[in-house]
């Protein structure tokens, strides 16, 4: 069972740091610029680079002030996600952009997260490319038939799988909704303190 570290509630103490508050802030922005990925794919297929540039600008802070985020372990989780995904740009199964956000949400999410949101997206994106299949069969039928041939991947707007799963995982990364996403943090002398303050206080 993941442990839950105690907010204090004793005077001079606020009950939400100032950290968590930035962190909250952090995902926020996150998921805003996620969705505004999202319409962008769905309606025109083309992810914005400077949607792209906003995401690697507040991954500045979070690396520094979310529990259990490490910049090495990061940079290496980007590196693995667009090596993996240009892949399969090569063979015309997503887009260039595609492969850009991928990399983007593995760099907030960490190595360690990043089998879980691969799979996250995978899930995400095939239940969307059914969905596509079921309302449109001709269409489905046209992009079967291109298969090979350079672009019956590029109508599935996988951005839109990458934008959602990669929310999912920073919310659950910074709430610990799930045993693979998130990372508690190691314990403090200011917990150990806060832990003893509270049981002195109980009566």
């Amino acid at each position: 069972m993941r442990a839950t570290w105690p907010r204090a509630t004793s005077a001079g103490r606020p009950p939400m740091p100032i950290v968590e508050i930035f962190q909250y802030v952090i995902a926020a922005a996150f998921c805003a610029v996620a969705a505004w990925i999202a319409v962008s794919d769905a309606q025109r297929r083309r992810i914005p680079n400077l949607a792209l540039l906003v995401l690697l600008i507040l991954f500045v802070p979070w690396c520094f002030l979310a529990d259990g985020v490490r910049l090495g372990p990061a940079l290496a989780a980007a590196g693995i996600a667009l090596g993996m995904t240009m892949v399969l740009w090569l063979t015309n199964i997503i887009g260039a952009g595609d492969s850009k956000m991928f990399a983007t949400v593995a760099l907030f999410l960490g190595l360690d997260n990043l089998p879980a949101v691969a799979l996250l997206t995978v899930l995400i994106g095939g239940v969307m490319a059914l969905a596509s299949f079921a309302s449109r069969p001709r269409r489905a039928l046209a992009m079967i038939t291109l298969r090979g041939r350079g672009n019956w991947g590029r109508g599935i707007p996988y951005g839109v799988a990458i934008a959602l799963a990669g929310a999912i995982g920073i919310w659950s990364q910074l709430l610990g909704l799930t045993p693979y996403m998130g990372q508690p943090r190691a314990v403090t002398v200011q917990d150990m303190q806060a832990l003893i303050a509270d049981s002195e206080a109980t009566p």
